[in-house]
């Protein structure tokens, strides 16, 4: 018994170690449950569905781990979440300016971070 109480915190420090803890690393403003991306599934019944790729599954692809108190991918390259930009039922007058202005600050994020873009539409409902 005395065996197994030395076991149970040995493991949950090995995890806070490790990176079983990414959640600990989030920006503040980033939640495990928050939408990054949607993707078309086909049904059992051969319908399509709309299935949100949450934040949470995004990282375990990416096989991200906190390090040093920063969210880095597998190869160590920090983690960095982008709101996308661009979900106008009625667009404004400048929204290419906008796009232009996302597009270059996208490039230059991805010269240092690993970016994950989040989309703006989370229910995955086409825009009008």
């Amino acid at each position: 018994m005395s065996e197994s109480l030395l076991v149970y915190p040995c493991i949950l420090i090995a995890l806070l170690f490790t990176g079983g803890r990414t959640h600990a690393c989030l920006p503040k403003d980033v939640k495990t449950t928050d939408v990054v991306s949607t993707r078309i599934v086909r049904a059992r019944d051969g319908s399509k569905e709309i299935q949100k790729v949450m934040v949470d599954e995004t990282l375990k692809t990416l096989k991200a781990k906190c390090k040093k108190g920063k969210l880095v991918d597998a190869r160590g390259k920090e983690i960095y979440f982008y709101r996308l930009r661009g979900c106008w039922g009625n667009p404004p007058a400048d929204y290419q300016d906008i796009l232009s202005q996302q597009q270059r600050e996208l490039e230059d994020l991805r010269k240092r971070y690993r970016v994950i873009e989040m989309t703006c539409n989370a229910s995955g409902g086409q825009i009008l």
